[in-house]
């Protein structure tokens, strides 16, 4: 093992006895949902951002909430309706007096997008013109406003919950705003036990108050840490296949997805396979990115950029469906 690589080893094994603190402080208030924690702590590692879905009552809002407050981060929250304005997130100028000369001067107010965690909660409550107002802010990290630019605060994500479509009074995010989001998290109902648990620990006493662990500062450490585990080349190509096979029309598309599906995802979704498979790697107190975590972070990063066909909907095939195939495709190769 060469110094780099055992400089990395003994860093991912320290921090992986730091995200075990900070999942089993997370665990004091949430219950279950123990796949869906490690998907928002990938997030976190890699400075990526996720939509989260779910019907109410699922625990979706206080996830966030609780990872804030155990990572020491800044948060704000904003609830989007069908009458919030772009400005209502990113902030506005307005006219204000000089004390000392009296003259009138515009200011610019920031907006809640200025944390270091912005929960965008159901954010498909509001139209499209305002859910635009991320876009920038999720790429470039940076608002622009009356033509000047403005640096959002590091680290800096955008946790969004949604409802799921079906239900009224929602607007579909357009597919530049999906994009952007590394993941595309499902929260489902607990299992009995768990509901059990919830209903005797919620109702017999106070909540558990969050100790605060780290801090933005160390969260970036903990991103450099994951920006440096190595990648073998056959998990690169393996990547780079998956996501071409996506698309129904390349040679590279196997059958299934030239019935079900309209079209595939892009080249960013085999960055966030990458980095994904990486932060995974740390979780699991591994050095390496492994096939497994490539696997394991498949779904979440593909599910929102497949868009299946009407075929495929009348069938009862999902994108979900698809990448399960995508995923098995690679096992057999292997």
């Amino acid at each position: 093992m060469t110094q780099p690589q055992e400089d990395t080893a003994l860093k991912v094994e320290r921090f992986h006895h730091g995200i075990r603190v900070i999942r089993a402080e997370l665990e004091k208030i949430i219950v279950g949902q123990h796949q869906v924690l490690d998907q928002l702590l990938i997030t976190v590692l890699i400075g990526g951002h996720c939509l989260i879905t779910g019907l109410p009552g699922t625990a979706k809002t206080l996830m966030v909430q609780s990872l804030a407050d155990a990572l020491g981060l800044d948060f704000k929250r904003v609830q989007f309706t069908p009458d919030l304005m772009p400005t209502d997130v990113t902030g506005t100028d307005i006219i204000d007096v000089d004390p000392a000369t009296g003259e009138r001067q515009w200011r610019f107010v920031p907006g809640p997008i200025f944390a270091n965690l912005l929960l965008a909660d159901e954010i498909n409550r509001t139209p499209p013109k305002t859910q635009s107002a991320l876009l920038e802010a999720m790429q470039e990290h940076r608002v622009t406003a009356a033509g000047r630019i403005y640096t959002l605060p590091s680290p800096f994500f955008v946790l969004a919950t949604q409802n799921p479509i079906e239900q009224e009074g929602t607007y579909p995010l357009p597919e530049a705003q999906l994009d952007r989001f590394m993941f595309f998290i499902n929260v489902d109902y607990p299992s009995a036990e768990e509901e059990k648990r919830i209903a005797r620990e919620t109702t017999a006493k106070s909540a558990p108050t969050l100790r605060k662990l780290i801090n933005g500062e160390e969260v970036l450490k903990f991103q450099d840490v994951v920006q440096r585990v190595p990648v073998p080349d056959h998990i690169y190509d393996t990547a780079v296949e998956m996501v071409r096979q996506t698309r129904p029309n390349t040679d590279e598309a196997p059958s299934f997805v030239k019935q079900w599906v309209t079209w595939g995802a892009g080249p960013r979704a085999i960055q966030y396979l990458i980095r994904g498979a990486k932060a995974r790697a740390v979780l699991q107190g591994s050095y390496m990115a492994r096939l497994e975590d490539l696997e394991a972070v498949a779904e979440p990063v593909l599910a929102h950029r497949i868009l299946t066909n009407f075929q495929a909907q009348a069938e009862g095939t999902t994108s979900r469906s698809v990448i399960e195939q995508l995923v098995q495709l690679q096992r057999d190769k292997a």
